[in-house]
């Protein structure tokens, strides 16, 4: 079961009280903190007046606009961050040809008007060279969550974003379940849906399909359970 929001926040009051100090004159009044969430008033952000508002959020607050919505992404804990590092060197053993790159902005969903913050998205050597905080996914391979203990992940990473992802027509999603302790593989995006999935518990060996083609030894998360 995952933690209610209000006893597991989307963040402090001080974080909130500095990102509406730090928001645009026009958008302060329009953000309000409603039992531990981030809600906004009078209709929902347009995804330039979005791109605005993650421009000047403090580090601590790392905003996505999933589904026409202003979502806030749990801060990765120690067990995230190992879980991260150990698919980087999976993926550094497998392909140097290709960068795992932590964090990254991408524009997703249909007609990508879809905000998403991967925890990793693999991507040629230099691929982002140049972008701003927010990429085109063309060239992508593949896009990585870790799922965090908190209320929104089941709607977040489960549902919404392999639609995203799906949409923006990045070949594989990888999705890291920290409360099923299963590693899910999305592939062959069509139609802004993956027609494959499949589900494995940690342990397994799975094989991540072209164009990535990397198969990796899953036994590893198993420290990593929570």
């Amino acid at each position: 079961m995952t933690p209610d929001t209000a006893e597991h926040p989307q963040m402090s009051v001080e974080d909130f009280e500095e990102l509406v100090r730090r928001a645009p004159r026009e958008l302060r009044n329009r953000l309000e903190f409603l039992g531990g969430k981030l809600c906004v008033r009078h209709g929902p952000l347009d995804v330039d007046e979005f791109e605005e508002l993650a421009a000047v959020a403090p580090e601590t607050v790392r905003l996505e606009y999933i589904n026409g919505k202003v979502e806030v992404k749990a801060m990765p804990d120690g067990n995230h961050r190992s879980i991260f590092m150990w698919l980087l060197r999976q993926c550094m053993q497998h392909r140097p040809d290709l960068d795992l790159v932590p964090e990254s902005g991408v524009k997703a969903e249909a007609y990508r008007k879809g905000r998403a913050r991967t925890d990793g998205t693999l991507v040629p050597v230099d691929h982002f060279r140049g972008d701003g905080e927010w990429s085109n996914p063309a060239g992508t391979l593949m896009a990585v969550e870790i799922t965090s203990h908190d209320r929104d992940t089941d709607q977040r990473d489960r549902i919404d974003k392999p639609l995203g992802y799906a949409a923006a027509d990045i070949p594989i999603y990888l999705l890291i379940d920290r409360d099923h302790n299963t590693v899910t593989v999305f592939s062959e995006p069509k139609d802004g849906r993956y027609r494959r999935t499949e589900t494995h518990a940690w342990g397994a060996t799975v094989e991540i399909p072209a164009p990535v083609s990397i198969t990796l030894d899953t036994e590893k998360l198993k420290d990593y359970a929570d």
